[in-house]
C-alpha cells in the first residue's frame, strides 16, 4: 500500500506561513524554514509589545502631565497627590490630553487643587 502524505494540507500549511511573511526582506519571505522562524519571532515580539505599549503610553502621559504642571510651579507627584486629596478622579490619559490640547481647562484643574 502506498504511503499517504496529504500533500494538500502540507502545502496549505506552508502557504499560510509564506502569506503571513509577505513584505519581509530577502529569504525571510520566500524560504519556508527561514520564514517560519521569522514569523514565530515576530509573533513573540507582537505579544510582548502589546503589553509594553500600555507601559510606554502611561510613561508618556506622566511626562506630559509633569511638563504641564511645572509651568504652574508644581511637580507631577505633588499634583497627583493633590488630585487624590481633593477627590478629583481623572485618569492620566485624560489629564495628559487636557495638558496638551486644552491648556485653559488644565489650568482650571491645577488651580482647583492648589
Amino acid at each position: 500500500m502506498p504511503r499517504s502524505v496529504n500533500n494538500v494540507a502540507s502545502r496549505a500549511r506552508r502557504k499560510k506561513i509564506l502569506n503571513q511573511t509577505k513584505g519581509y526582506f530577502g529569504d525571510r519571505k520566500n524560504v519556508y524554514t527561514v520564514a517560519k522562524n521569522t514569523l514565530e519571532k515576530g509573533l513573540q515580539y507582537a505579544y510582548r509589545d502589546r503589553k509594553a505599549k500600555k507601559r510606554s503610553f502611561r510613561a508618556l502621559w506622566i511626562q506630559r502631565i509633569n511638563a504641564g504642571v511645572r509651568t504652574y510651579g508644581m511637580t507631577y507627584s505633588q499634583f497627583i497627590g493633590a488630585l487624590a486629596k481633593n477627590n478629583i478622579t481623572l485618569n492620566r490619559k485624560v489629564l495628559a490630553d487636557l495638558a496638551m490640547n486644552e491648556p485653559k481647562a488644565f489650568e482650571a484643574i491645577v488651580k482647583a487643587v492648589k
